[in-house]
């Protein structure tokens, strides 16, 4: 047997126990462009597939001791991914769909069409590779801990991905929520670049950016004379996104009156533009986001609870990153990295105590903050290297006490506690930060709040 030519379409193996029936097929498909392999029973075609690397098996549904569909169950406990089309007669086309519900991708029927016998091949070929990408594209992103747009490797992002990845294909709107700057925007684009939407378009708004009065008319679009500057008609960001997806971001914003606009459009898809009187028929994917707690808005009456069902479908709740602070290492290269090529230097790493100091800090505007606090470091960096004090002080400060804090909390305790003079407590705490930043005495100074020179002065009091 030969590997597969180059120039051949794909490789296929033929099975089928009447010997006429497999030379006539063998020789059509290999009209069609592509490289064959012909094999007259199941047990001769599993000896060619644990040889070779095949695109599709093209089996006979009906064989004498291993038919059709034992042969794909087989196929399918090594290959997973291989594709099995069915060949069969007339009288057997229920069987037929019985195997596609079993994992056959397709079936063809006897006396072959030919054409039809092309397509399919062509279809099954085209979907076996398209299959061996998305695989290739998700080992990588596995070594990378990326997904997409997306970074991390933390189990709260695992559980993510692992969501985006089933949601994703369905057709249900969904609900993002967290705190700000946890990413919301980006798992929007991701839903929607793994979903069959991807061709079509994203169209994100943010409803806290738009004035109300002209966010009716950028939602919903407008009628020719609907009001003063309607010069012409309008097209609306929902009949713009129709086919694709609509990102509402920031959706408790939205007034009231909107809200119910909105909810007609979900529950009828179809809008009306302001000033017209026909409604136009729309198919947008609406993800909504917001990082206030939905439930509270509907309780004080500013967000409708039936529009809060009517998206609340799938709901992501986004972890904010001191949840997953094992991402920070992964976040802060790759935004060194990224800011490294932007502002033209060559910052790559950081050093134990920035990196400390990252996992040290609360992060209250999340990734966000981060990727603000790195390109910020960049740019005042010295060499290729983050150090301590390319970080803003409040940042410091803040690390520091915590970091001096979480030390004192581990101190062992005893009866006939005696506690220390202010003196003794600023000796402690002065060790211990020289300890933090690995007797870098300038960042210790910038931690402290003080000069080197009074650092320097303390240390000499202290006789060190």
């Amino acid at each position: 047997m030969e590997d597969t030519p180059r120039q051949a379409k794909g490789r296929l193996l033929c099975v089928d126990d009447d010997g006429d029936i497999l030379k006539a097929l063998t020789a059509l498909a290999q009209s069609f462009g592509y490289a064959v392999d012909s094999a007259p029973s199941g047990a001769e075609a599993l000896e060619l597939v644990a040889e070779h690397d095949y695109d599709v098996v093209l089996t006979d549904l009906r064989m004498p001791g291993m038919d059709g569909m034992e042969l794909m169950q087989r196929l399918h406990e090594t290959q997973e991914r291989l594709i099995v089309v069915m060949c069969t007669g007339y009288g057997s086309v229920e069987v037929a769909v019985k195997a596609i519900k079993a994992g056959a991708y397709d079936f063809v029927i006897k006396p072959f069409d030919v054409d039809q016998l092309e397509i399919v091949l062509g279809r099954a070929v085209t979907h076996r590779r398209l299959t061996d990408q998305v695989s290739q594209r998700q080992e990588e992103e596995q070594r990378s801990h990326r997904f997409g747009r997306l970074l991390g490797r933390s189990e709260p992002m695992r559980r993510l991905y692992d969501l985006i990845t089933r949601l994703a294909p369905s057709k249900s709107h969904v609900l993002l929520t967290g705190e700000s700057g946890t990413g919301k925007d980006l798992v929007a684009r991701e839903i929607h670049a793994r979903s069959p939407r991807v061709e079509r378009a994203f169209v994100p708004v943010s409803c806290a950016a738009i004035p109300d009065d002209l966010l009716e008319s950028e939602l919903f679009g407008h009628a020719k004379g609907a009001f003063t500057d309607a010069i012409a008609d309008r097209k609306g960001l929902f009949e713009r996104a129709s086919g694709g997806t609509i990102f509402l971001d920031e959706i408790t914003e939205m007034s009231t009156h909107l809200q119910a606009k909105l909810l007609r459009a979900l529950q009828d898809g179809e809008v009306r533009r302001i000033g017209a009187d026909d409604p136009v028929i729309v198919d947008a994917r609406v993800i909504a986001a917001s990082n206030r707690k939905v439930e509270e808005a509907v309780k004080a009456e500013t967000f409708r609870e039936d529009l809060y069902y009517r998206l609340n479908v799938i709901r992501i709740e986004m972890p904010p990153l001191r949840e997953r602070s094992r991402d920070i290492p992964l976040l802060a290269k790759h935004f060194a990295e990224k800011y490294s090529e932007e502002h033209g230097r060559q910052v790559r790493d950081f050093s134990v105590a920035a990196m400390r100091a990252l996992y040290s800090y609360d992060w209250p505007g999340n990734v966000r903050e981060l990727e603000n606090v790195v390109e910020r470091a960049v740019v005042l960096s010295r060499d290729e290297v983050v150090r301590l004090e390319d970080l803003p002080m409040q940042f410091l400060t803040v690390a520091a006490w915590r970091a001096a804090s979480n030390a004192a909390e581990e101190a062992p305790t005893e009866e006939g506690y005696v506690p220390a003079s202010l003196a003794e407590v600023e000796r402690q705490h002065i060790q211990h930060v020289l300890q933090w930043t690995h007797e870098d005495k300038q960042a210790a100074a910038k931690c402290l709040g003080i000069g080197r020179a009074t650092l320097y002065r303390k240390l000499a009091q202290m006789g060190g």
